[in-house]
């Protein structure tokens, strides 16, 4: 707001200090109806907004904006220009007519010089190219004008505010400690009580949540999400709640703590559908991706629809495609989300890449498995989580199973055990188990083997993980029959490969083998084609009788 205040706007600035939303609603209203002042109509405008009320929101805020500009008071259309801009993108979902108002602030603005509107202009404009286009070189050239800016004019919310973007842009580049070091900054300003505005106390927080969950720091963030979670209590913000609700929820289902990620979750997605609907996508994919860990894949479905079209649906869809046995269309939705993840974006695409390594190893395509299992080890090395270090040894046991190097899968398997193991994520712990016992029961280590899949049995029976508890399950009763042994007689077949013609030896058809182990018909046809090829005969009679004589089968 400006300095010289309308005496009517008295009592509705002393409710919005107070945190009494509804009497600022009604104290601003009066005002506005009284003198129809720019300063009245922009209070009703933030009273709405703190209560979720999109049509006091966007009438009060245009005819402030209409008052400003007849008077003549460029900082103050400018600023309402930003929280309209702002309003647009979270209440209605319209990115380029919240661009037209940042730039229609922008241009307001131009000759003004250094003033704290300006500061705001940078920083919305800063978060929308982070969290709409994923841009952080973007989003760091505007946190550091907002920095400037908010030094030079001693506005202290607005300079810790642009500290939180610049240490989240940091973060999403890849330089983690620098990013996190200007985030504990800006936290500490706040619990110092340096801060007074309230939207930049919460978003300094929400940033730093937002941070610690791109570089999987799920410990750091729960503790963060419960102070944020206080603090949005205290003042009743209920959209920063709710996104607050999400984050918790995510990181419950990171934990294996399921049945509270499903109540913070549910009540998240039916908060933000209600007061920030444009905001819901990301509530309702998070929801998904536990449905699909759950094995509801037909629920999680719909609701990575209704997330459309943000790039967490699309890379749980094609989570979904692996989880049914179409690794081919998996890889290609991963690439497709990776198209839209700027390279520089390296904490963003390191879910694609894990994903893209996994499915191009499932459906041969080694070169293409090795390529994105490379880009991973190289952001999981610069972030240095365990989480993602853990991730990034996963897939390079994945690709290693795939070139047919069982004893390299199985290092790379069990340091992926170990790390998600030590960092407490029993799905991801488990599902490393399952991949190295199989890399096990090909070295011929028959017991090594059976102890890790009941191991990871009794994860996936805790977490009720269905799918993934039916997948474990049915390998361990595959145990019971001799394993092929890695190719001693020169026919260069994969480990799956002669796992395919060991199935194809006891005489099942495709569909049986794909439905076996858990493959799509696709999928088997053409291992059975590989197989043909590099056993040089063109039937499956031919093949069997073939590896017979190599001792390829029993």
């Amino acid at each position: 707001m400006i300095d010289a205040r309308p005496a009517t706007c008295r009592p509705g600035d002393e409710a919005l200090a107070r945190g009494a939303w509804e009497d600022a609603r009604q104290a601003f209203a009066r005002a506005a109806a009284e003198d129809e002042s720019p300063e009245a109509h922009e209070g009703l405008g933030l009273a709405g907004w703190w209560l979720d009320l999109a049509d006091t929101v966007f009438e009060s805020r245009e005819r402030a904006f209409h008052l400003y500009r007849v008077r003549g008071d460029k900082r103050g259309a400018a600023r309402v220009a930003v929280w309209l801009g702002w309003d647009t993108w979270a209440f209605r979902g319209q990115p380029a007519v919240a661009a037209g108002w940042f730039q229609r602030a922008r241009r307001i603005l131009q000759g003004v010089g250094d003033v704290p509107e300006l500061a705001w202009l940078e920083l919305r404009e800063g978060a929308q190219a982070l969290l709409e286009d994923g841009d952080p070189d973007l989003a760091l050239r505007h946190a550091t004008e907002c920095i400037r800016v908010g030094r030079a004019t001693g506005d202290i919310d607005r300079e810790m505010l642009g500290r939180s973007l610049l240490g989240l842009a940091l973060v999403s580049s890849g330089a983690v400690a620098e990013g996190m070091r200007s985030l504990d900054e800006v936290n500490a300003a706040v619990v110092a009580g340096e801060l007074s505005d309230l939207v930049a106390i919460g978003l300094s927080s929400c940033y730093l949540i937002a941070a610690c969950e791109r570089v999987r720091d799920y410990d750091r963030a729960a503790q963060w999400s419960e102070r944020l979670k206080a603090f949005s209590t205290r003042w009743g913000h209920r959209p920063l709640f709710a996104v607050c609700r999400a984050q918790y929820g995510s990181m419950c289902v990171w934990r294996g703590t399921w049945p509270e990620a499903e109540q913070a979750l549910t009540a998240a997605a039916e908060e933000l559908a209600v007061s920030r609907p444009a905001m819901a996508a990301d509530g309702l994919a998070r929801l998904a991706e536990l449905r699909r860990r759950q094995g509801q894949l037909g629920e999680a479905e719909a609701l990575f629809v209704r997330a459309e079209p943000g790039a967490a649906s699309l890379l749980g869809r094609a989570e979904l495609a692996y989880d049914r046995g179409d690794p081919r269309t998996a890889a290609e939705q991963a690439e497709r989300y990776l198209r839209r993840v700027p390279a520089h974006n390296r904490t963003e695409r390191a879910s694609g890449l894990e994903l893209l390594a996994r499915a191009q190893a499932a459906a041969g395509d080694l070169d293409g498995a090795r390529a994105a299992r490379g880009e991973l080890q190289e952001i999981a090395a610069l972030v240095a989580t365990q989480p993602l270090r853990g991730a990034a040894s996963l897939a390079a046991g994945l690709v290693a199973a795939g070139g047919a190097d069982a004893d390299a899968a199985r290092r790379h398997l069990e340091d992926a055990v170990d790390l998600f193991h030590q960092c407490g994520a029993p799905y991801e712990e488990a599902r490393a188990r399952v991949e190295l016992a199989r890399a096990l029961h090909v070295l011929g280590r028959g017991e090594a083997a059976r102890e890790e899949i009941d191991r990871a049995i009794d994860r996936l029976t805790d977490l009720k993980a269905g799918l993934e508890l039916a997948r474990a399950t049915a390998l361990r009763d595959s145990f019971d029959t001799p394993a092929p042994r890695v190719d001693a007689g020169g026919s260069g077949l994969t480990p799956r490969e002669l796992e395919v013609l060991r199935l194809v030896a006891d005489g099942l058809s495709n569909g049986s083998i794909a439905e076996r182990l858990f493959v799509s018909e696709h999928t088997v046809h053409r291992h059975v084609a590989n197989i043909f090829n590099k056993l040089g005969v063109s039937s499956r009679a031919a093949a069997v009788a073939q590896a017979a004589r190599r001792g390829l089968v029993g």
